[in-house]
């Protein structure tokens, strides 16, 4: 099935070329983008246009990190660091998940706002509560968004009430769980989620790893978010010659294995350099970082590094499931650190923010996050009424003020793969 939308469209194809097309035309078959056009060739000439003339038009947006959990206290006690945080905050926030009536009213509330957002495609933690993870993954599939959804592994320093019993009993309710979700979405896939090394103990990394192997899982966790982690990760792996290399030692930080880590906001040149090797993507998370004190990561480098990035809104740490807020807040972060540090970096450029949020974050998921041919048609129509000009601005300028100026909620229509949400 062919379908066609009008508008002014703009979308990356790399992270210094934004592509404008004002008056384009959009075409995408069977959920396939065939391309965009300034005029609408002969052959498409008969076919229905969605009219959306004199709106922004551009790819869905991907959040490589958030918690689903935490949507419930997002914007609570936001002047602690992190792990501290964690022990007040998240913890005892997601052992209620053990009970399926609340799981199911957060849940319910987090997806529907979810599904009015920006964002089309998304990597999520759930809790390592089995009926509350599948009850997720079957909202998110009701939703038609695209999204990795992890059971959390966790069996060391956590409270009692949210740690599991032993390596073998983590390990045999992710198998339980992979097992019983096997073959029911279409949208919803798993991904394996050791919540950070803190959490794991090796016997339970070991685990993991064969069952990565087995089932040919994705893997996502965290990385170097905050100094006093990875000190303790030092002292719980001495072994390992950086965090990253603790994950390396078991087999579930890249190279033949999807990997996302999140943070990775104080990477020394080795685990960088490690980082790139693997192809490990990193989620970053501008809001997260400043809110739990974490600092900035030095995304200027690892863009001139060329890895593998995309944005996160890591609900709680991050107030918002804001794509487009975290796109300007990573160049407001990037600003901070070049004046801080003194290091001589270029800040983030409109440019390279935009595409973090699109084909960055997206290329996760495949050909996703652009409108180039073949790419999976993710659709965002905008909504500028609310922020009229006196001027007329360039397509480019629109965005830029998009991006700093919209609410989360300020989307006109909405496609995943070409089907249209609302």
């Amino acid at each position: 099935m062919i379908q066609i939308l009008k508008g002014d469209i703009c979308y990356s194809t790399d992270r210094n070329t934004l592509i404008t097309v004002p008056d384009g035309f959009l075409v995408w078959e069977n959920g396939l983008c065939t391309g965009v056009f300034d005029r609408l060739p002969d052959q498409y000439s008969r076919l229905p246009v969605e009219d959306c003339t004199g709106h922004l038009v551009i790819p869905g947006l991907t959040d490589l990190h958030i918690h689903a959990p935490q949507y419930a206290f997002r914007g609570f006690k936001m002047d602690l660091e992190l792990l501290e945080w964690l022990n007040s905050s998240a913890f005892p926030e997601e052992a209620k998940y053990a009970d399926p009536d609340y799981a199911r009213n957060a849940y319910s509330i987090f997806v529907n706002d979810m599904r009015k957002s920006a964002t089309t495609r998304a990597c999520l933690f759930a809790t390592l509560h089995l009926p509350a993870t599948e009850l997720l993954m079957d909202l998110l599939e009701e939703s038609g968004l695209e999204t990795f959804v992890g059971k959390v592994n966790m069996d060391r320093n956590c409270p009692d009430y949210l740690c599991e019993e032993s390596a073998e009993a983590s390990a045999a309710a992710t198998i339980e769980w992979l097992d019983h979700i096997s073959g029911k979405y279409v949208h919803t896939k798993p991904i394996l989620t050791p919540r950070f090394i803190p959490a794991c103990t090796d016997e339970l990394m070991t685990r993991l790893a064969g069952i990565q192997k087995a089932y040919g899982l994705p893997v996502q966790s965290h990385l170097s978010e905050n100094p006093e982690e990875i000190a303790w990760v030092q002292e719980l792996v001495p072994s390992s010659a950086s965090y990253g290399d603790a994950y390396d030692q078991f087999g579930l930080f890249g190279g033949d294995v999807p990997t996302i880590m999140a943070h990775c906001v104080h990477c020394p040149e080795d685990e960088a350099a490690l980082l790139k090797k693997r192809g490990v993507y990193i989620a970053h998370c501008p809001q997260s970082n400043a809110n739990l004190t974490s600092g900035a990561a030095p995304v200027r480098a690892f863009l001139d590094q060329d890895q593998k990035m995309g944005l996160g809104s890591d609900i709680a740490g991050g107030t918002s499931l804001s794509i487009f807020r975290a796109m300007a807040e990573a160049i407001q972060v990037s600003k901070l650190r070049a004046r801080f540090t003194g290091d001589g970096s270029r800040p983030l450029t409109m440019e390279e923010a935009f595409f973090l949020g699109t084909k960055g974050g997206g290329s996760f998921f495949g050909k996703a996050g652009s409108f180039e041919e073949g790419y999976e048609c993710d659709i965002l129509v905008l909504d500028e009424s609310r922020i009229p000009h006196p001027q007329k601005l360039s397509l480019k300028e629109r965005l830029e003020r998009y991006i700093y100026l919209s609410g989360e909620d300020w989307i006109l229509h909405k496609y995943v793969k070409g089907a249209k949400l609302f």
